[in-house]
């Protein structure tokens, strides 16, 4: 026996009294006799502190036989973390003397949630909601349509429904194999009932298939080995049994030697894939890792992850077990093992150098402590709807600081730096101006380090002398102003974007754009209902978008937004689902009245940019007769006459029938259309609203399309109510 002091000791922590019904411990035994380390097996009861000893079982001569043990050197933690968590003090003692292998890295909800948190490993994450009541469930389902409901704590696939829509009032719910096509109502009620049994969360459907149409994932096992490294224990697909969507093998799916199994389904990208699948294994186990040593002050050293593919060959991650069964080939069970107890026996000896990386990781993160996305917006047009769009998105994961309406002066910044706080996860803010200096300041105030200029265009061009390239510098002072190595986002196909200052900018700069080729484009434009509709590549993929304000200059928002998340690992499903946002009030707001009359109402902001944009949503959406109120636009300075005229023209141009001005000088505008063409008699100037009023009152016709378009100090808005109130449903 002289010999065993240098042996290392390894208790085997678990909380069944008896070894022989927790049949792992019996290769744990071998393998640590063969590898020169000393092994035990003991529950919490059977330790006594005053002594330092517990009446253990060691496993000798064929049997487990009971013998009083010295403290271990190590503690190989086996047991449910609930089981044992009623002898919580008993082990919290001894973790303060004792090293311990494995930790549990919380429920499968925890895990995802910490990677989201940590933005890392965000992108391979499918979105998931926890399941409150009904209507959130129907709010995921009405926009993923093929949904997986599951239990928060689920094991071993049970209690899985697959939910499909299955047209406009009934769903497909899939349970085990069995398929069930229920109501709404009846939809409902076992929802309910599901609910009543603990939380549930919902996923969108995303399955991977083979050649052959059968369901498969990969389970992708790592450890940590005799070096204290991470390394792939293995790496092998699970393959459902026919007409089964769970690959899980405890419902008769199997599995399959990794190599054979890629290159039949991927022929010359085998190589490629089982690459990818490795190192994303790692880098997930490292992170993983760095975040435990983080949060909790531990390290783990097993985990098992399961992913899927999707068409394009997209990793995603559909859960992380903590210490994860047995891989079921019989000399992987001994892999793992071997992996296990060399882990322990570094562990026993290494425990200073363990602890110290732990410090090192936990100073590293306070000063890392990732620079916080703080977004600013400015621009001619489309500042408010830009920062809604990007706050919408970046709200799907993010408790997101975003500023209210249109609040986007220095005033408005100063009272924001108050009220931004350590629980926000991104800021989004809107930089007005109408003079130079004022960005300048807005910036001293909040420092952006992702900056996006919408478009430069004319408004408050009259307070830079009619000159376009005084607006194009003032909006620069954003670009001198950010975080010099942030990223800024232009319009490609703004011809006065060309004037912005960027030739110092170190950052990165990426352009949004339709007719020219950006780096987001959007294509194949349609104007829905009360929307748009436009398709764009993202990581090579080609993806649909839907936004629900109408107008092709509101895309170019979108575009905005896009860029952001997409460059913040937003995943091209969050996108799409945040795209789906509250607009602003009074952005091209539709009412539908009776008799088939439309009013739209885009009565916030108005100058040249804006107005052609709203003319162009109104010849777009009408049915029948088109008809335009415009009222003024401010700060135009010497450009004014010039810009009210082109107005005019663009009226005649493109076919509006009624062509009402309303404002001082406004006449200036109908003067123009009348000079082009337009019959006279359909021309309306008004400098009084009740006046404009009565004459609406008389002219509007059932299925027209009316216009009203204004600048806030206008009140044209007050338009927009009259005809709500007279021409009511």
């Amino acid at each position: 026996m002289k010999g065993s002091l240098a042996m290392t000791i390894i208790g085997m922590l678990h909380h069944r009294l008896d070894p022989t019904t927790v049949l792992k411990s019996y290769a744990y035994a071998a393998v640590a006799k063969a590898e020169g380390a000393q092994f035990f097996y003991f529950t919490p009861k059977s330790v006594d502190f005053a002594k330092r000893s517990i009446q253990a079982k060691v496993y000798e001569n064929g049997q487990w036989q009971e013998k009083t043990m010295p403290f271990p050197d190590v503690i190989y933690n086996a047991g449910s973390p609930e089981k044992l968590s009623v002898s919580k003090e008993i082990i919290d003692r001894l973790k303060e003397e004792i090293p311990f292998t494995t930790y549990s890295i919380g429920n499968k909800w925890n895990v995802m949630k910490r990677l989201k948190e940590a933005q890392e490993f965000e992108q391979y994450l499918i979105p998931s909601e926890i399941v409150k009541d009904v209507d959130v469930f129907h709010n995921f389902m009405n926009y993923y349509k093929k949904v997986v409901f599951k239990p928060i704590d689920g094991r071993k696939g049970k209690g899985i429904y697959f939910i499909t829509k299955a047209g406009t009032k009934h769903f497909e719910v899939r349970k085990d194999s069995t398929n069930t096509t229920y109501s709404k109502p009846q939809l409902d009620t076992l929802l309910k009932e599901q609910l009543a049994s603990g939380p549930f969360i919902m996923q969108p459907y995303i399955q991977s298939m083979t050649k052959s149409g059968q369901v498969y994932d990969f389970r992708l096992h790592v450890q940590k080995n005799g070096e204290g490294k991470w390394v792939v224990t293995t790496v092998y697909p699970r393959i459902a049994p026919n007409g089964s969507i769970i690959p899980n093998i405890n419902n008769g799916g199997f599995t399959n030697y990794l190599d054979p199994f890629l290159e039949q389904e991927f022929k010359e990208e085998a190589y490629n894939i089982r690459r990818m699948l490795e190192h994303f294994s790692l880098a997930l186990a490292h992170h993983l890792d760095e975040i435990q040593m983080e949060k909790f002050g531990e390290v783990i050293d097993e985990i098992g992850i399961d992913v899927g593919l999707d068409q394009q060959q997209k990793i995603w991650m559909y859960e992380v077990n903590w210490r994860p069964g047995c891989p079921p080939a019989f000399y992987l069970e001994l892999d793992v093992v071997i992996n296990s107890i060399r882990y322990a026996m570094y562990l026993a000896k290494n425990q200073k150098r363990v602890k110290k990386n732990i410090v090192q990781q936990k100073s590293k993160q306070v000063e890392a402590k990732k620079s916080l996305p703080i977004i600013a917006i400015t621009g001619s047009a489309g500042k408010t709807t830009t920062k809604a769009f990007v706050g919408s998105i970046l709200s799907k994961k993010w408790n997101v600081f975003e500023s209210k309406d249109y609040w986007n002066t220095t005033e408005h910044t100063k009272k924001h730096k108050e009220e931004i706080n350590d629980s926000h996860q991104a800021v989004v803010l809107e930089y007005g101006m109408a003079y130079p200096g004022i960005i300048t300041n807005h910036c001293s105030i909040i420092q952006p380090n992702i900056s996006i200029v919408t478009n430069i265009g004319l408004a408050h061009v009259g307070n830079f002398d009619g000159d376009v390239r005084g607006v194009a510098k003032a909006k620069s002072e954003l670009i001198h102003g950010m975080d010099q190595q942030g990223l800024l986002i232009l319009n490609k196909d703004d011809d006065n974007s060309s004037y912005l200052e960027t030739q110092q900018f170190k950052g990165k700069i990426l352009t949004v754009g339709i007719k020219s080729d950006a780096d987001y484009r959007a294509y194949d434009l349609q104007y829905k209902d009360i929307g748009m509709s436009f398709k764009m590549k993202l990581h090579g993929q080609e993806i649909e978008l839907y936004i629900p304000i109408l107008g092709e200059h509101h895309v170019y928002n979108a575009l905005n937004a896009v860029a952001v998340a997409d460059y913040l690992g937003f995943s091209p499903l969050d996108i799409q689902a945040g795209l789906n946002f509250k607009k602003p009030p009074r952005r091209l707001t539709i009412y539908n009245l009776r008799d088939d009359i439309t009013v739209i109402d885009d009565t916030v902001h108005s100058h040249p940019q804006g107005v052609r944009a709203a003319i162009d949503v109104l010849t777009n959406i009408a049915k029948e007769r088109k008809v335009a109120i415009i009222g003024q636009m401010r700060e135009l300075g010497v450009l004014r006459e010039e810009e009210y005229r082109k107005v005019g023209e663009y009226i005649y141009e493109v076919g509006i029938d009624e062509f009402i001005t309303y404002g001082f000088r406004t006449d200036e505008m109908s003067n123009a259309a009348i000079e082009m063409g337009m019959d006279p008699s359909r021309v309306h100037h008004f400098i009084n609203k009740d006046a404009l009023h009565t004459l609406l009152e008389k002219l509007i016709k059932p299925h027209d399309t009316i216009l009203v378009k204004g600048a806030s100090k206008t009140n044209m808005f007050d338009t927009v109510k009259y005809l709500d109130q007279t021409f009511k449903e």
